[in-house]
């Protein structure tokens, strides 16, 4: 009997501790808000966007497929787009269609970096409602590929800084323009002018890129958009497992052929998920949002020291987004093996697309795999990839400069830091910017996201006007 009260008296005292926690675990307001009203041309950046999507800027892996011409074309026709930008900014070019504007402020020892790409995925015009290249507005709507990724924000930059330049604003920092046309390709154009700033001595104080956006329905029991700051991407490489056998006829096969082999392996891993790791960009967007969520969340998210493995069981069913924030994740994409149904195949392969966790690496990747598949017959390779960015800093004056532009332009969003699972040209400056961040400067809806490397992308005109307002009261703040 002792023993049951005792029992009892731990329980009541742990649902005493979780509702406690539950029922002060409220929202901080602490993202200063502008109400000041920015004034801008938002026609003309409505125009200028228009005419950049109609360069078929378009990368391939393969450079043999690119049209060079069309990547001049827009380069060559940004003085016209934006003239006071090119009177007043200096203008270099790198090689791999790296481009680099500075912007020479009253101050020179804390630089701002804004980064886009202009160039974009290919298409499947048959499969469009609409030409992806023609610039084609309706109903307040414009089409056209790049338009979300990343042209509106190639365009916003340029945009803001041509109002306050017109306008005879001079900032108080020098604010760079990076701009890379081999984005989607992961090309070097990026890296080249990280190389310039290193070899000249000039340490960004802050960098931002494409990344989060504002968004609604993103986060359990949230209902209020959302607006995420990555502070760090997953890293990304492609492995390649690979097996051989003698071949021979499939009439006569042994009890595992290379294609079994490997589907033994595939398997394994996908019953197997990597570790789940709450890093810091996760942790902080569970304490930023979770205390928005509705009751039975915030018990979660207040109670992880508790919660924290049902969360886990959870993800590793459903996968999905919240999967991927916690853990690295492994998807099996192509399977290569026989070229004829009757022959079994001396050798055969397979690939997986992996998005690696902060907490991991490349090479902690490997070893786990290893482990896993357990199976000396299968080879485990890659040619190349990218280890997860570092982490940047929250809490700081920068970060709350980001912060302040992301609120005072869309009020009533609540500003959070997350992890961004995609990858992009901001990894360049890993190791060498503290404050790198990483956020599309739009208001999307999860019909719009799905358009990014898809059919039919495209972009409301309030939301290209949005994106100057963004940039122009971030570059106040530089």
């Amino acid at each position: 009997m002792i023993i049951l009260y005792i029992v009892l008296g731990l329980l009541v005292v742990f649902i005493g501790v979780v509702l406690v926690r539950t029922l002060t675990f409220k929202p901080h307001n602490n993202v200063k808000v502008l109400d000041n009203e920015e004034k801008f041309d938002g026609d003309a950046a409505v125009k200028t966007l228009q005419a950049l999507v109609k360069f078929k800027t378009i990368s391939f892996d393969d450079p043999e497929k690119e049209d060079a011409e069309e990547f001049e074309k827009l380069i060559n026709a940004l003085p016209g787009l934006f003239p006071n930008v090119h009177k007043v900014c200096e203008f270099k070019r790198f090689p791999d269609r790296g481009i680099l504007f500075k912007w020479t402020g009253k101050k020179h020892d804390k630089p701002s970096v804004m980064m886009a790409h202009f160039d974009v995925v290919p298409v499947n015009e048959d499969l469009w409602k609409k030409d992806p290249f023609a610039g084609i507005i309706e109903d307040g709507v414009l089409w056209g590929r790049g338009t979300i990724d990343t042209k509106a924000t190639f365009n916003g930059v340029l945009s803001a800084a041509e109002n306050l330049i017109k306008d005879g604003f001079v900032p108080e920092n020098d604010i760079y323009f990076a701009f890379s046309g081999q984005e989607e390709t992961g090309g070097p154009g990026a890296i080249n002018i990280v190389n310039y700033f290193k070899e000249n001595n000039i340490l960004p104080a802050l960098v931002v890129d494409e990344g989060g956006a504002v968004v609604e329905d993103i986060f359990p029991g949230v209902k209020a958009p959302c607006g995420l700051i990555g502070i760090s991407e997953k890293g990304l490489v492609n492995f390649t497992y690979s097996t051989k056998s003698n071949g021979g006829h499939a009439s006569a096969p042994k009890p595992h052929t290379p294609v079994g082999v490997l589907a033994r392996a595939c398997k394994r891993v996908e019953d197997h998920p990597m570790p789940m790791h709450i890093t810091k960009p996760v942790a902080e967007m569970f304490d930023t949002l979770g205390r928005h969520s509705s009751f039975v969340y915030k018990m979660i998210f207040a109670n992880l020291w508790c919660f924290k493995g049902v969360l886990d069981v959870l993800c590793k069913k459903t996968g999905g987004e919240l999967n991927a924030l916690m853990r690295t994740t492994i998807a099996f994409t192509q399977m290569e093996g026989s070229s004829a149904p009757n022959v079994i195949p001396p050798a055969a392969s397979m690939v997986s697309n992996i998005r690696i966790n902060p907490a991991d690496t490349i090479d902690s990747t490997i070893a786990y795999l290893n482990k896993v598949i357990d199976d000396e017959n299968v080879k485990i390779s890659y040619v190349a990839g990218d280890n997860p960015s570092t982490i940047s800093e929250t809490g700081c004056d920068v970060w709350d400069k980001v912060a302040t532009a992301v609120a005072s332009t869309w009020k009533g969003c609540i500003v959070s830091p997350y992890l961004m699972v995609q990858g992009s040209d901001s990894r360049r400056y890993s190791g060498f910017c503290d404050h790198v961040y990483r956020f599309s400067a739009q208001d999307m809806t999860a019909e719009e996201r799905s358009t990014i490397h898809g059919n039919n992308e495209r972009i409301r005109l309030d939301v290209i006007k949005r994106a100057v307002e963004f940039y122009i009261r971030l570059m106040k703040q530089c």
